[in-house]
């Protein structure tokens, strides 16, 4: 994680790509686990042989997985804003998942701060723009408009 930045310092970077995450690998263990905890087994996600026979030609992540990741990535990428006590997800205004993950595939986040709202002295909410990149292709897997509140003091 880098280090943390004041508020004024994150304000300031509205507009500009504030972040960019570690490689994260796709195996066929953390989508089997995914399907697991979702109870989401579709065979295009866990079944090698089948899915090898799809246009794919094997198994490819969820894309609620591949979503779900942004939450490490982030972590990994973006500074905390010091003073910040408590950060809450509020949700996401777009999701698209353009490209499918393949097992195997790397990927990784990429966030550009794309507003800074103040919502009250001990509040702020976030927007970011998150793509996430496959290591080796033209087009990402998906790209997202996410909403984070980051409440300062006491929390809420």
């Amino acid at each position: 994680m880098p280090p943390a930045i004041s508020r004024a310092d994150m304000a300031a970077r509205v507009g500009r790509e504030i972040g960019v995450s570690r490689w994260f690998t796709i195996d066929q263990a953390m989508i089997d686990g995914f399907a697991d905890i979702t109870h989401d087994h579709q065979f295009i996600h866990v079944d090698p042989a089948a899915a090898a026979q799809t246009p794919f030609g094997g198994t490819i992540a969820h894309g609620f997985l591949t979503l779900s990741l942004l939450s490490a990535m982030v972590y990994d990428a973006i500074p905390a804003m010091e003073g910040v006590t408590m950060g809450v997800n509020y949700g996401f205004d777009r999701v698209r998942f353009v490209s499918p993950v393949k097992v195997g595939a790397q990927v990784r986040g990429r966030f550009t701060l794309a507003a800074f709202d103040d919502l009250a002295p001990d509040a702020v909410q976030t927007t970011l723009d998150a793509t996430v990149d496959i290591d080796g292709a033209e087009r990402p897997a998906l790209v997202a408009r996410w909403l984070g509140r980051r409440y300062f003091g006491a929390t809420p």
